[in-house]
């Protein structure tokens, strides 16, 4: 089955999980990954019952918080995705 992962197009095994997919793909913590299915963020519990289908695009982001920047005593902190494998 054809899969898009990350951008990249591949050829994957039919009845596979997103949970699946997470180890094949060797995905560094897993634990702290969102899963994005065409353009929607699937929910964790759902990770180890959504069976992708042929033409699935799935990304693989990591959300990372940090800094502060203060504004007139606001603290204002801020936030990024990153894809995996950037």
């Amino acid at each position: 089955m054809k899969l898009t992962v990350n951008g990249r197009e591949g050829d994957f095994s039919e009845n596979l999980t997103v949970s699946r997919l997470l180890v094949e793909q060797q995905v560094k913590m897993p634990e702290m990954v969102s899963v994005e299915i065409n353009g929607q963020i699937l929910k964790r519990a759902e990770f180890e019952q959504r069976i992708l289908e042929e033409g699935d695009k799935v990304e693989f982001l990591y959300f990372m918080g940090g800094g502060e920047k203060k504004f007139g005593g606001i603290t204002d902190f801020w936030f990024s995705s990153k894809k995996v494998g950037e």
